[in-house]
């Protein structure tokens, strides 16, 4: 009571605030509600006023690709590998007598080159033309004790003709001396056989060469003293070398053995286009041990071209790593493509005739390094794809720039 009396115009003002206050909250949370609503209905209003759009399949445009025509035919096969250099012919040259060098050859030095016959090295011959001389004496007293012996052959047989008497059988060569004479010639065997051991020994205190040879290495200098077990010299023959070749073990049905021909490259020494010549031998008849692949004996004759008619042609070194291509057995009819375009599980991209993509499997005869002999699964005339397509499909359109003439597609 004493408060409102005080105050009579206190209460009315505070409701007056209380609902300004009141009013001002609720318009403050109202007015963002309103224009999101007003948002999402324009929003609704534009969605159902805009343009539709119609569905349609996807446009399948044809890939652009390359290809190359076929045709069957004979088709050779080539067999690539690698070989070793080895030497067809190696000796190690030793002395068979004793004695002092007096002489060797001036080709008596790695890479000197030999010929059949040729002096290697002398040996003083000193001692052994005296025992020539010794033993001519000796064969010269033989021939003279025959000689006699058959004098007195003579006369026994003629004191047996005047004495007229019968001897026995087995005393009759007693009586004409025929004991006396085996011995005789025996002697002058003997001696001959001696003085043809002493003029062979005067012969080997030269040395010579066994064959055309290549001198690897030389082990004595003049005034060397050699024996019997003294190495002098190794040789390799240069008439022949021969390279021994590792192929896979089935490869060999394609190979002619022996007989098939042999190219041998040497793209470092020889460049790319040069080549030698060879010829498959044999079989070794064992298996390599790392690859476990067979091995082959190719036969290149005059390895160093040495023969006139070979002047000019690149040279072989021992203990080089060649790469040789075999000469195999053909196919009397086949499609030989780019190995290539041997697609992944044995198939190929074919271009059919309304210009769609078949992936064709097909039969593989003979996969070189290059080229793939097919015997089954193309025809002569068909067109091989051998663009490489990211995602090739069954059927998916091809087209081309500029149709080929029909001709083979080789690997080279």
């Amino acid at each position: 009571m004493t408060n409102a009396t005080e105050n009579p115009g206190q209460i009315p003002a505070n409701k007056r605030l209380l609902r300004r206050f009141l009013f001002a909250s609720i318009f403050g949370f109202l007015l963002p509600l309103a224009v999101l609503a007003g948002g999402a209905c324009g929003a609704v209003l534009l969605l159902k006023s805009g343009p539709e759009a119609s569905l349609r399949a996807p446009e399948r445009r044809a890939r652009l690709v390359t290809i190359a025509p076929v045709t069957a035919g004979p088709a050779q096969t080539t067999i690539c590998a690698q070989g070793i250099v080895r030497a067809a012919h190696a000796v190690a040259i030793q002395s068979r007598l004793s004695g002092e060098v007096t002489e060797i050859s001036e080709e008596l030095m790695p890479g000197g080159i030999l010929r059949k016959g040729e002096m290697i090295a002398t040996l003083d011959p000193a001692d052994y033309e005296l025992a020539v001389r010794q033993r001519e004496a000796d064969r010269g007293r033989a021939k003279s004790d025959l000689d006699i012996e058959l004098g007195r052959q003579d006369v026994a047989r003629r004191e047996y003709e005047l004495l007229g008497e019968t001897v026995e059988v087995a005393d009759r060569g007693l009586v004409l001396r025929k004991p006396q004479l085996d011995s005789a010639r025996a002697a002058l065997a003997t001696a001959d056989a001696a003085l043809e051991r002493a003029k062979l020994d005067l012969a080997r205190t030269t040395v010579r060469a066994p064959f055309n040879a290549l001198v690897r290495d030389r082990f004595v200098d003049v005034g060397a003293q050699v024996s019997p077990a003294k190495q002098i010299a190794e040789l390799a023959g240069t008439d022949e070398f021969w390279i021994e070749v590792a192929v896979p073990t089935d490869r060999l049905k394609w190979i002619e053995i022996p007989g098939a021909e042999v190219r041998v490259f040497d793209e470092a020494a020889w460049g790319e286009d040069r080549y030698r010549p060879g010829t498959v031998l044999r079989q070794t008849g064992g298996l390599e041990e790392m690859g476990r692949m067979a091995l082959l004996i190719v036969s290149v004759p005059d390895p160093f071209a040495l023969l006139p008619e070979n002047r000019g042609r690149p040279t072989l070194l021992l203990g080089s790593y060649l790469r040789v291509e075999i000469i195999g057995r053909g196919l009397e009819s086949a499609i030989t493509i780019n190995r290539r375009h041997l697609r992944e599980g044995g198939s190929v991209w074919v271009m059919s005739a309304a210009g769609k993509l078949e992936i064709r499997p097909v039969t593989v005869g003979f996969c070189g390094v290059d080229e793939v002999c097919l015997t089954a699964g193309l025809a002569a005339g068909e067109f091989v794809v051998t663009s490489d397509l990211s995602a090739p499909v069954e059927g998916m359109p091809l087209r081309v720039a500029r149709r080929p003439r029909a001709e083979v597609t080789h690997g080279r």
